[in-house]
């Protein structure tokens, strides 16, 4: 009985994990392209602007707006918006920190993410974690420790905006999670992407500039199409499986982004970065891990009272 009771949460189709593994990819083409066009001297503000115009073309004809509904209709603007600029920050520093940063640095810290999601989501949320979730989320604080090295001489304005990017995601998360019960998915994803290209319009007579070349124009037009499709990916995805089943795949993606920074830019990250990346990685497991048991106890625990006592272990 117990057995089938945990199919569900464990097992993820070939489709499903495919679109995780096509998402992943797609995003490590983001950030190696943003990467290259702005060591290429276009300015950050500019490519960012480019990266959320395409997408928003792109939502515009995935989802047929011209014929659904869905994807105007909201009940919060303000809070459509407010998530959306989050989602914008997280984008903006992280360019922002790829001035300087190698890819796996970038993705290292982003990976910390889920462990402050999980410490903020008891204040935020009223989803407490034990004192294992806490231990785990601490073991991955250490990762980020590893890999920016504070007052060893290491730690720069680089660390600086990835680590802002990596709060401005955890924000971003938070406001999906709560406004996931009374927004569609449909109009989340349209405002995600038009709110940005509104907020940063001022900025392209100011920083935009024609590229002299070909190939910088068609890698700008790329950005909106990795960033749209993969986030088309993920919906995929989730439509046939879990979160819990799909969780680990996203962290193969520090494996592609370790060889994109060293096929395109020649970069390889050094010992201590590997292994803050291991220990992020493997406290994001756990958590995991700890969160699918805790929903599996909950199903089984015959009380309110049983199931409380269980989320704190």
């Amino acid at each position: 009985m117990s057995s089938s009771t945990s199919t569900p949460e464990a097992a993820a189709p070939f489709s499903a994990i495919l679109c995780m593994l096509g998402a992943g990819l797609l995003f490590t083409f983001l950030d190696t392209t943003a990467k290259y066009l702005v060591l290429a001297g276009l300015d950050v503000q500019f490519v960012v602007w480019m990266r959320y115009a395409v997408h928003l073309v792109l939502v515009l004809i995935l989802f047929r707006a011209w014929s659904s509904g869905k994807l105007f209709k909201t009940r919060s603007l303000p809070m459509q918006v407010l998530r959306a600029a989050f989602l914008l920050g997280s984008t903006l520093f992280n360019f922002l920190a790829l001035q300087t940063l190698q890819l796996a640095e970038t993705v290292s810290i982003f990976f910390f993410a889920p462990m402050v999601i999980t410490a903020l989501a008891g204040p935020l949320l009223g989803e407490w974690a034990g004192w294992r979730r806490w231990a785990a989320v601490g073991a991955g604080f250490v990762g980020v420790m590893l890999i920016t090295r504070p007052g060893l001489g290491t730690f720069g304005l680089g660390h600086v905006f990835a680590l802002c990017s990596m709060l401005s995601y955890v924000f971003y998360a938070i406001m999906t999670r709560k406004m996931g019960a009374t927004e569609s998915a449909e109009s989340m994803i349209f405002y995600s992407a038009l709110a940005p290209v509104v907020m940063m319009a001022p900025v392209v007579p100011v920083y935009g500039s024609m590229p002299d070349s070909w190939l910088i124009l068609m890698l700008l037009l790329s950005l909106g199409v990795y960033g749209g499709v993969g986030h088309w990916l993920i919906i995929k995805a989730f439509k046939q499986a879990t979160a819990t089943a799909l969780a680990p795949y996203p962290y193969l993606q520090m494996v592609w982004m370790i060889g994109a920074g060293f096929l395109v830019f020649g970069d390889l990250p050094d010992g201590w970065t590997l292994a803050g990346a291991a220990v992020i990685v493997a406290s994001g497991l756990y958590i995991v891990h700890r969160e699918h048991r805790l929903r599996l106890a909950s199903r089984t625990a015959p009380n309110t009272e049983t199931s409380d006592l269980a989320k704190k272990l």
